[in-house]
């Protein structure tokens, strides 16, 4: 399998997830919304793994990331990683593999702030039981 064809896959894979996240942030399902969103993360590390291969001699990724915004809510984060990732497939399916790349990097940014949140309450949660 070409690492085209790898890229597109995880892609897709990470938009599935993030799909079943999403069900889960509606319904209010703590657990399986941050399963699924770990799901996410985890196909965005190896597409990201992928493109670094591709791209061995690109300049700095961290330039890349969104400037430091005020609190996003979660939904608003979920949309975001949604749309980037589809527009990195379309990227792919247009042979423009470094505007994939740094929507995919930057979409997998989201989602690490979208699990950093969901620790933080988890822990304030913890705090407040004791």
């Amino acid at each position: 399998m070409a690492i085209n064809e790898k890229i597109s896959k995880g892609l897709k894979s990470a938009t599935t997830h993030l799909g079943n996240s999403i069900l889960a942030w509606n319904k209010k399902d703590a657990d399986p919304f941050a399963d699924s969103l770990w799901h996410v993360a985890a196909e965005l590390e190896y597409t990201l793994f992928l493109f670094s291969i591709t791209f061995q001699n690109e300049k700095d990724p961290l330039k890349w990331k969104p400037n430091h915004e005020p609190k996003i809510e979660t939904d608003s984060m979920l949309i975001n990683v949604q749309n980037l990732l589809n527009e990195a497939e379309k990227f792919v399916m247009n042979e423009k593999l470094l505007d994939a790349y740094k929507n995919a990097y930057i979409a997998r940014h989201y989602v690490l702030n979208v699990q950093e949140d969901l620790a933080k309450k988890k822990r304030k949660g913890l705090r407040e039981k004791q």
